[in-house]
């Protein structure tokens, strides 16, 4: 596992893009933080780097927001899916190995997540901006 600490949201979204220059194109990245905990900011770092352009938000009620770079990047918000049929209803399962997945608060389909996927923890630091990020399941520099 590896620990970082960021102090801000550019920070965060750098951190993101060396997160994103390791990525082969169809990883699963399951993040988990409270609100607040900058998941939306590590996606757009992961989106620059991919080359991508269009403003990247938190897809809250849309569910899903796809992008098109490098790669295409499918970015899930499932704070609200509470259920297996939620779940089936996104589409998640059709959308596994066709391009990367970032996904949103992914303590609510935990279960779901496949073994291989990328986990990143975030939690709140000393520090209001900070943030402290550990990160399993990518080799990135």
């Amino acid at each position: 596992m590896t620990r970082i600490i960021t102090n801000s949201a550019e920070e965060t979204e750098r951190l993101g893009g060396r997160i994103a220059s390791a990525l082969k194109g169809t990883e699963v990245i399951a993040l988990f933080g409270g609100l607040g905990m900058g998941k939306t900011a590590l996606t757009r770092g992961i989106a620059a780097t991919l080359g991508i352009s269009e403003g990247v938000s938190s897809p809250t009620f849309a569910l899903v927001n796809e992008y098109h770079g490098r790669y295409t990047v499918y970015h899930f918000d499932m704070y609200r899916v509470n259920t297996w049929d939620d779940l089936y209803s996104t589409g998640f399962f059709d959308y596994i190995g066709n391009g990367i997945l970032i996904i949103e608060w992914s303590e609510n389909i935990e279960g779901a997540l496949p073994e291989d996927c990328v986990r990143i923890e975030i939690s709140r630091g000393e520090r209001d901006d900070q943030r402290i990020f550990e990160i399993e399941g990518v080799d990135f520099r």
